[in-house]
């Protein structure tokens, strides 16, 4: 066992170095990890051991238990071994959530490989800048994709391609429904599955038509790169975070302690959020597969999947994101629908509001708290505690083996007081490795010491815990004033006319600075003039943060896991500038 203690140098960063918040976490909680020193494969064939007769994976009610799950991977392991992979290459998974994406993310991890994962909605150029990126030469894809990625062969080092049926893991009377000669039964297949390529090989008959992999074949070892998880796309080109089988397996032994209440081979998890971003594959890749959970796998959120999921097989544990927590509970409330069997839930990705804690929890009776982390820390880091001493509002604070500081953006080596808003620094176990082929950029997020830099304005009270003001790259610098631009959007939100806004940064017409513009949806039959939305501004914000110009808008560019993306909002109010000024 490798101990994960990050105690030593603590008292020589400010004035979180005494860690004031141990004092604050839930019974049972321990200050410091003992990570098991496995590789995450090695992690699955414990629990394989554990629970072997467990239902690991649930794809619309066809089951997999533990057992099969070892199986399934040894052989799909052996069918890339077949292939060509060796340890070190890239494999790209392409894939919604499904049984198959399980088992090949482990399967690549047993060779040694290392898994690239990627959202498969992506365009073709998005793709393609990923893919030549990493330099992956195997990419098992969902066969919708499958077309798309064969473009992609002449221009990536691409030399293999697996396609996937979604529609062979599901079970034998959905798809003998899905086969029914009637319009409805074509839509749903075609929802599900798409013709490939010709030279495309088959996920299923590569997987299903060779042996187990000699038990033998050598393992990775805990410091090997496991993942490259791409980040950044909403502030700049998307760039490869490296991942090792030691962080992401700390990563997952971390939300482990966290949740006490949660019990080995005892709970069902939810897989809502999507397996490829670093939130959805920590909580239900690794951390549900590390503590023998049942895995329900939903390709996509929706209500009418998730209450005919519920009905079948109720969850215990629920990591989402706060639109999906408020959707489900009003959803549940209208339907009359039973949600008690959700005890924990954690929210992350984006701040939750409390008026969101408030509702879930009178639903369910069970607890719902923030977390807070990013990619380059695999991605959690900070959590509200799953007691009393939680604090909504809050991201928390942080983890076991994981230390905090708040410094000056400009000076990383000077701590600021506590009450002081400054940039969040973090260090621990989970803390990534750099940047894949970009020293340049590794160089500025690792400092000394394995402090990463978050990019986040926080502060932070004496107790620890954690609450972020914003991002430093969306900063807005207007008259020589600082903006922070989720200050403003909460105040808007306030007007009820508003439904959802975004504040950006946009360049003046002489090019001398920036002024603070929002783009407002309005809500569903509401009109605001843009004059009211300022003057209620300026009642509640200094002048310079107030916007100079509303922008109504029909809708607001989100990522797939809910967040605004502030950069293309400013870059389409640009565009319609440029068009205006042509």
């Amino acid at each position: 066992m490798d101990r994960a203690d990050t105690s030593e140098e603590v008292g020589d960063h400010g004035p979180f170095g005494g860690r004031p918040w141990l004092s604050s976490y839930a019974p049972g909680v321990a200050p410091d990890l003992e990570v098991p020193a496995e590789s995450l494969p090695e992690m699955l064939i414990r629990s394989a051991l554990l629970h072997r007769d467990r239902v690991a994976l649930d794809f619309f009610g066809a089951e997999t238990t533990y057992t099969e799950l070892a199986e399934q991977v040894s052989r799909a392991a052996e069918a890339l071994r077949t292939l060509g992979v060796k340890p070190g290459d890239r494999v790209a998974l392409i894939l919604p959530n499904c049984p198959q994406h399980v088992v090949a993310f482990y399967a690549a991890l047993r060779l040694g490989a290392v898994v690239v994962e990627h959202n498969p909605l992506y365009t073709a150029p998005e793709l393609e800048h990923q893919l030549s990126d990493c330099g992956a030469t195997f990419v098992v894809c969902w066969d919708k994709t499958a077309p798309v990625v064969d473009e992609l062969r002449a221009k990536t080092a691409v030399q293999v391609i697996l396609a996937v049926d979604l529609t062979s893991a599901v079970p034998l009377s959905m798809r003998l429904k899905l086969r029914l000669p009637i319009a409805k039964a074509r839509t749903a297949r075609a929802a599900l599955t798409g013709p490939v390529p010709p030279g495309v090989l088959g996920w299923e008959l590569a997987s299903s038509s060779t042996g187990p992999l000699d038990p033998t074949h050598p393992q990775p070892r805990p410091e090997d790169v496991a993942l490259l998880q791409y980040t950044g796309g909403t502030t700049g080109t998307p760039k490869g975070a490296i991942l090792t089988h030691a962080n992401l397996r700390a990563n997952a032994a971390q939300g482990r302690a966290w949740m006490p209440g949660l019990k080995d081979g005892a709970e069902t998890v939810y897989a809502v959020l999507p397996l490829f971003h670093a939130y959805g594959l920590t909580l239900c890749l690794t951390y549900s597969m590390s503590v023998g959970a049942t895995l329900v796998l939903l390709p996509r959120f929706d209500l009418d999947l998730m209450f005919a999921a519920i009905r079948r097989r109720p969850p215990t544990f629920l990591p989402a994101v706060p639109p999906i927590y408020e959707r489900l509970a009003d959803a549940a409330r209208e339907r009359g629908v039973d949600l008690t069997s959700i005890r924990y839930a954690i929210s992350g990705a984006m701040a939750l509001p409390p008026a969101v804690v408030e509702k879930w929890e009178s639903v369910t009776g069970g607890l719902l708290v923030e977390g807070y982390g990013m990619t380059e820390t695999s991605p959690i880091a900070l959590g509200n505690p799953a007691a009393p001493t939680r604090r909504p509002g809050t991201v928390g604070i942080p983890f076991p083996s994981t230390q905090i500081r708040i410094v000056d953006p400009d000076d990383q080596s000077h701590d600021l007081p506590i009450g002081v808003q400054g940039e969040l620094l973090i260090k621990g176990p989970q803390v990534f490795a750099g940047y894949w082929n970009r020293p340049q950029d590794t160089a500025k997020a690792l400092l000394h010491g394995g402090w990463v830099r978050t990019g986040d304005i926080a502060i932070a009270d004496a107790a620890g815990f954690v609450r972020i003001v914003d991002r430093i790259k969306e900063l807005i610098i207007t008259g020589g004033f600082n903006v922070y631009p989720s200050e403003v959007e909460d105040v808007l939100r306030e007007m009820p006319e508003i439904a959802d806004v975004a504040v950006v940064g946009v360049r003046t017409p002489d090019d001398t600075g920036e002024e603070v513009v929002a783009a407002v949806v309005l809500a569903p039959g509401a009109t605001v003039d843009p004059e009211r939305v300022r003057a209620f501004a300026r009642e509640r914000l200094t002048g310079y943060k107030v916007p100079r110009r509303i922008e109504i808008v029909d809708e607001l560019p989100h990522s797939l896991i809910g967040k605004v993306l502030r950069r293309r909002v400013r870059d389409r109010i640009e565009a319609v500038e440029a068009f205006d000024a042509d």
